[in-house]
């Protein structure tokens, strides 16, 4: 049977070695996932698993979800795109973001400053260098003089550029092929996506868990929901998107310092817009209204409160 929406998902699986995986990625195909999408914090790096599932699924789409654009440097990001790229030729899809303070300057020691400027540069020096061609060029936030990559995909692979506000949303729409998206209910991407504008490829990272436990999940989720959207740039999202009144009573706990205040602060309305729970066919029912609403790529980063994770990816596929 093929499946009904062509749903990404999130590796590498979290409680599971890297190099046992191969088995579970392979399940995927059969389940009708269609693409493998890595991110990149604390855990494995974003190529790494890409470069594994290029050889052990040759059938998957392959993307980034996302790569900071600060913490390598222009060369070192184009050589690694490229080599990517060059493995999985036509079905790799490079995104990239800010990402956050604490990765970029807390956690690997580089100044956060120009986030927007910075990643926007970067989309144009790699649009650029992975033709093959020498870049000799000052931007406006880091200068290459004399690259020309030893290394050259058969195709630029398509860029995809994270956004949370207008602002990036808009830069993903005019600099490169579309945009990632996260951390937003079903109803907001029609207003996210119209940022974005028609014709571009939106990626919508989705936290999913099939259970119809409600009070377990929120309980768990709301863990989940503090860590994120007491981060500045999530919580400038989340007012933007117009709860900002619902999320006060967290931001203030969390700014005073009564972390578990916080956490009991979220309302469940919040936990039930930002994380799709249920039975599997009401969690897929969510993710069609994703779709219906524009986006184009579902991926799942499916959460396991207190279920069998192997079991939940099995429940959640996309087959009819």
């Amino acid at each position: 049977m093929q499946p009904m929406v062509p749903y990404g998902i999130t590796i590498p699986f979290e409680g599971v070695s890297l190099a046992e995986q191969r088995a579970w990625w392979e399940e995927l195909v059969d389940l009708g996932y269609t693409s493998l999408w890595s991110a990149e914090a604390n855990g494995a790096d974003a190529f790494t698993s890409l470069a594994l599932a290029s050889t052990w699924v040759p059938t998957m789409r392959l993307g980034t979800s996302i790569v900071p654009s600060f913490t390598r440097g222009p060369a070192v990001m184009a050589q690694s795109v490229a080599t990517l790229a060059t493995v999985a030729p036509g079905r790799f899809v490079f995104g990239i973001g800010t990402s956050t303070e604490a990765i970029v300057s807390r956690w690997n020691a580089v100044p956060f400053e120009k986030p927007y400027q910075h990643t926007r540069d970067m989309v144009r020096f790699l649009k650029a260098a992975l033709t093959g061609a020498k870049v000799d060029e000052t931007y406006e936030t880091f200068a290459v003089k004399g690259l020309r990559l030893g290394i050259v995909p058969p195709e630029v692979p398509p860029i995809l550029v994270a956004g949370l506000r207008p602002g990036m949303l808009r830069m993903a729409g005019r600099e490169a092929e579309g945009a990632i998206i996260n951390w937003l209910s079903a109803d907001d991407v029609t207003r996210v996506a119209a940022e974005v504008g028609p014709g571009k490829e939106i990626v919508c990272r989705i936290f999913v868990c099939p259970s119809e436990d409600t009070d377990a999940v929120r309980a768990a989720a709301r863990f989940a929901v503090a860590a994120y959207l007491t981060v500045p740039v999530y919580a400038a999202f989340h007012e933007w998107l117009g709860r900002g009144p619902l999320l006060k009573p967290m931001w203030d706990a969390w700014a005073a310092g009564d972390r578990k205040g916080a956490v009991a602060a979220i309302p469940d309305e919040v936990v039930d817009d930002l994380v799709v729970h249920g039975s599997p066919a009401q969690c897929r029912a969510t993710i069609d209204r994703y779709v219906a609403n524009g986006v184009t790529t579902p991926c799942l980063a499916v959460l396991a409160f207190g279920l069998d994770l192997r079991q939940a990816v099995r429940d959640l596929a996309p087959v009819g």
